[in-house]
């Protein structure tokens, strides 16, 4: 397979996995704050990543890649407690979308001045892989609640820290992806802790560590499976492919939970076939 397969490939592998994460984190908030559900999930993981680094005693990388994966994880925790704000101040279909447009739509902008024009059939299959992000995430309010100007804003920023850390993930990721991991996951868990005694989530604080853990390897594993796919292809198709990953939840969510997707959803899925075999290429 070609590097461009090959990345497209992973990068399919990672959204499954970060839909895998988002369900099991989705279930457990049903019970306990979303907050402590990611807190614990990153705490573990980062307990994990590091006792076997440590443990095959495996090479630092350079300064110059642990900042920036420290840079990443901190900022992309920041941007995950802003999201989670966003949901909660009134209709989420409008403020998902938008915040999975910008995470995708960051590093496609950042990638056009790194690596140029994309081919023809690169190209087509982005903007395929955008809609189908559109697609899957957006559900439209009938009557139910307006979306505020403030969730657009809070989702707009929360989707660009997602989208800046999927391009320092990338900038760093030729240090090693476990020490990468480590050092992204112990910068995020100071982030998180940080909110959690500024902002301290109402309800039972109790339950949640199961769901969180389980939730936390599964991020962690699509994190390292961007962070191949980033490296061996392009970062635009590496992070638009990685942002298919709502339609893994979803899916689940039909199997487990007896959810049906609405007919928009189904459609995006369909286009995201599509955009996987044009990114394939």
């Amino acid at each position: 397979m070609n590097t461009s397969g090959a990345s497209a490939g992973l990068g399919l592998v990672s959204a499954a996995t970060w839909g895998g994460s988002d369900f099991v984190g989705g279930v457990g908030a049903r019970r306990a704050p979303a907050l402590l559900v990611v807190a614990s999930g990153h705490i573990v993981s980062f307990l994990v990543l590091l006792a076997y680094c440590l443990g095959v005693r495996l090479a630092l990388p350079d300064t110059h890649s642990l900042l920036f994966a420290l840079i990443a994880g901190f900022e992309g925790s920041l941007a995950l407690a802003v999201f989670y704000r966003a949901l909660a101040m009134g209709a989420m279909g409008l403020t998902a979308a938008l915040t999975g447009l910008l995470t995708a739509l960051i590093p496609v902008v950042f990638s056009l001045f790194q690596d140029g024009l994309p081919s023809l059939l690169t190209g087509l299959g982005l903007a395929a892989g955008l809609g189908a992000i559109w697609l899957i995430t957006h559900t439209p309010a009938k009557d139910g609640p307006t979306t505020p100007p403030a969730a657009l804003l809070l989702g707009a920023l929360a989707g660009t820290g997602f989208g800046i850390q999927l391009v320092l993930f990338k900038i760093a990721g030729g240090g090693g992806p476990l020490w990468v991991m480590t050092s992204a996951r112990a910068a995020g868990c100071v982030a998180l802790i940080l909110v959690i005694l500024v902002s301290p989530p109402k309800g039972p604080w109790r339950g949640f560590w199961q769901t969180g853990i389980l939730a936390g390897m599964l991020d962690t594993a699509g994190n390292l499976f961007y962070l191949r796919a980033a490296a061996l292809g392009r970062l635009d198709v590496a992070a638009v492919v990685c942002s298919l990953y709502p339609a893994g939840t979803i899916l689940l969510a039909a199997l487990v939970l007896h959810e049906r997707p609405t007919r928009r959803q189904v459609a995006g899925m369909a286009l995201a076939l599509g955009a996987v075999m044009l990114l394939s290429v």
